[in-house]
């Protein structure tokens, strides 16, 4: 069955392993089926929930579509675009905000996390912006999202919008309620440093993930480095599971090798630890450096990188816009 799948990534910078494995790869795995139309963007209106400097947005804009690129995303077979030059979603924020309810955002756990105790100083965008993510999806009549579990809920939201604006303006199927494509295996990739904490730009330590952008040595370094414990080696997931950081790492090989965590257990029997992570290592190498390369080949060539986001845009746009057209006739305007 023909799916149209949208997502998109924040140019928040330092994009890593975690983003790679947790949501990149499988971008790549949803263009390659046949029937699949797939639009994938650069959620840049939704990075300025949170103050930044402007030339290191800029900057994060080309660097995280150019990771996207360097992975395997093809402009020829996605839309790939930045959300602020398609205006449609920023109106289909504000059309699809009058129809969304106080109660549902206030039952966004994610606004609490991000805001803390001080939720009075955070920005009325980081509050109301799964309105803004649900306009993303809706205009573009988005079947399948694929989505984090931390994304969950979010997507739930989208689903009512949709549901209340159909019943609202008797419009039975108008907007699509899509459906979760969540990533059953390898979703969340752990911090190198400690298995319970999920692997982050926002970790002071640099030994804690493997960036894109790392070369050879840093990727061999970090995982010579990477914590494991001093058990035996595990026999079964059983043992792994109670085991974060060995989990985390098995994980980590069991994805870049497309293969279950069974077949990576009966792979290392009768090995040791060092032995595992040096060939966890030359896998990373051969699968991350190559984009790494091609990431810092195609930041040298910003022209590239704006051009292939134009022309998404300009493609993107006339979906959206088509589709917010419809809305506001739905509406009365």
């Amino acid at each position: 069955m023909s799916k149209k799948i949208f997502s998109g990534v924040q140019p928040t910078g330092n994009l890593h392993l975690g983003n790679y494995l947790g949501a990149i790869k499988n971008f790549v795995n949803l263009q390659k089926e046949k029937d699949n139309t797939c639009i994938y963007c650069v959620v840049d209106l939704h990075a300025i929930t949170v103050k930044q400097d402007p030339r290191i947005l800029k900057k994060n804009i080309r660097e995280t579509t150019a990771t996207f690129l360097a992975s395997g995303l093809d402009p020829k077979k996605s839309i790939i675009f930045n959300q602020s030059m398609v205006p449609s979603h920023s109106e289909g924020a504000w059309l699809l905000g009058c129809v969304a309810r106080m109660g549902w955002l206030n039952r966004m756990t994610q606004f609490k996390e991000k805001a803390g105790k001080d939720k009075e100083k955070a920005s009325v965008g980081l509050y109301i912006y799964p309105v803004l993510m649900a306009s993303d999806i809706l205009l573009y009549n988005s079947t399948h999202v694929p989505v984090g579990e931390d994304q969950k809920q979010h997507l739930e939201l989208t689903r009512d919008i949709a549901q209340k604006f159909n019943l609202d303006f008797n419009s039975p199927n108008f907007l699509i309620t899509p459906e979760p494509l969540i990533q059953k295996n390898f979703s969340r990739i752990m911090s190198l440093k400690d298995g319970k904490k999920k692997m982050s730009k926002s970790d002071p330590s640099d030994q804690s993930r493997i960036n894109m952008t790392d070369d050879k040595d840093q990727i061999v370094n970090k995982i010579k480095k990477a914590k494991t414990d001093s058990g035996e080696f595990p026999e079964n997931n059983n043992d792994l599971n109670k085991r974060p950081e060995l989990n985390n790492l098995f994980g980590i090989y069991s994805s870049i090798q497309d293969q279950d965590m069974k077949s990576t257990i009966n792979e290392f029997q009768g090995k040791n630890f060092s032995e595992f992570k040096n060939r966890l290592a030359e896998v990373l190498v051969e699968k991350i450096y190559p984009i790494s390369k091609e990431i810092s080949k195609l930041l040298k060539d910003e022209k590239y990188i704006d051009e292939v986001l134009i022309e998404g845009s300009v493609k993107a746009e006339k979906i959206a816009k088509k589709k917010v057209y419809d809305i506001k006739e739905k509406i009365g305007f």
